[in-house]
């Protein structure tokens, strides 16, 4: 952007030319030629003339390379501001963001939102950019809740498991590991008719809800599957299991919504599983974790660390997983968010072949120890393991807070 406006500027020179005289259809033309959010902003930013016709907030920009929202101890006076750190330029940035301050947990973070839970039984969901909140159906909800009462303390919710018999939860439970995570179909603000999927950890059922909804709906009631994790393609979505095991989804009809189970072998066991569309391709993202003892002050615990992954695609014509030994320039994020491949050629401070990934395992494993975070970059072409820059190695910080997950800066 920087080169393009040098360039101008030696061009006004030579042939005369005022470039913020430049008429308001060609200034909208180049606007939308913009893909990167800061080259649109720098853009707005030249001269009024250029500003004007360009809209403050633009609804055409492509997926964005993620941030790393940071844990709470890198603002220790501001409890109340979020740090995010921008791999494009090795920078962080502050932004006010209360909702996901002390005693929240992150279960999702989806087209630029935040997935917020805390010690009441709402969900929220909040852009850190914008500001603007969302609020999905409450815990309360969804139909394995038969009661929730703040007066039962220490047993605030009653459930009923999948063989129907009840059990209560606290607050604090609830919050911690009743959603494993949610999946967002779009931006809230970018389409009216939104769907959230969630990913429930007590039952390993799947559950929905669309914009105005009061309540949420499982899916597939009686099946047992414990999928995994999430994603939304093309108008529907996809889910996974520990065996490989897809679920399609298709919830924009009537109820019930239609289901189909694949049964795609090849794939080989692992820790965890993630699943992420890269461009039309279905792949399959396999976590091997080990067990470590991490001394720290002379104390001992038993930690897992990342040891490696593996990538699979779909072959929808048997089905089956077929294994792949490179991304090309393909760049993967995964962790708490819903999954994202890039090109990494889109984008400076990235290399492609990678897996960038989050800790997404051990905020409710380890709350309140002092231990590293589970994070890295792993390059496919060697299987090494690198240090993201903000969280050099051997790094010690307090779990417990929202643990670091990628947000892709979402204007709208």
């Amino acid at each position: 952007m920087r080169m393009a406006m040098r360039f101008g500027m030696e061009m006004e020179r030579e042939i005369g030319v005022d470039w913020a005289e430049l008429p308001p259809e060609i200034i909208e033309i180049i606007s939308k030629s913009l893909i990167i959010y800061g080259d649109y902003l720098r853009f707005r930013a030249v001269c009024r003339n250029w500003r004007s016709p360009v809209p403050k907030t633009p609804n055409h920009l492509p997926p964005q390379l993620p941030w790393l929202m940071l844990p709470l101890h890198h603002c220790p006076t501001y409890q109340s501001r979020r740090a995010f750190f921008d791999l494009s330029n090795n920078r962080t940035h502050f932004l006010n963001l209360p909702e996901a301050s002390h005693r929240r947990r992150n279960c999702g973070s989806s087209h630029g939102w935040l997935v917020i839970l805390d010690d009441t039984p709402e969900i929220l969901l909040v852009n850190p950019l914008t500001r603007a909140k969302v609020h999905l159906p409450s815990l309360c909800t969804f139909p394995s809740v038969i009661n929730f009462n703040y007066s039962d303390v220490g047993r605030e919710y009653v459930l009923r498991n999948y063989v129907g018999q009840l059990y209560t939860l606290n607050l604090r439970q609830m919050r911690n590991s009743y959603i494993k995570k949610i999946i967002l179909s779009s931006s809230p603000l970018q389409s009216n008719e939104f769907t959230a999927l969630a990913i429930l950890t007590h039952t390993g059922n799947l559950a929905f809800c669309k914009n105005g909804d009061q309540s949420w709906t499982l899916i597939d009631e009686q099946a047992q599957y414990h999928w995994e994790d999430a994603v939304y393609h093309n108008g529907l979505f996809y889910a996974v299991n520990k065996r490989g095991l897809i679920a399609v989804c298709d919830v924009k009809g009537l109820l019930p919504p239609r289901v189909s189970i694949i049964d795609a072998p090849g794939c080989v066991d692992g820790d965890l599983q993630y699943l992420v569309f890269s461009g039309e391709e279905l792949l399959l993202v396999i976590r091997y974790l080990e067990p470590q003892y991490d001394d720290m002050v002379g104390d001992s615990n038993l930690v897992y660390r990342t040891v490696g992954f593996s990538v699979f695609k779909m072959n929808w014509n048997m089905p089956e997983w077929l294994k792949i030994e490179t991304l090309g320039d393909r760049m993967l994020f995964i962790g708490e968010n819903s999954s994202l491949s890039l090109s990494a050629s889109d984008f400076s401070g990235c290399s492609g072949d990678c897996i960038y990934y989050t800790d997404d395992y051990s905020e409710s494993n380890y709350d309140g120890a002092f231990e590293k975070h589970d994070l890295g970059i792993y390059r496919l072409w060697d299987q090494i393991i690198d240090s993201l820059p903000c969280y050099p190695r051997n790094t010690y910080t307090r779990l417990g807070g929202p643990s670091p997950v990628w947000v892709s800066p979402n204007p709208c």
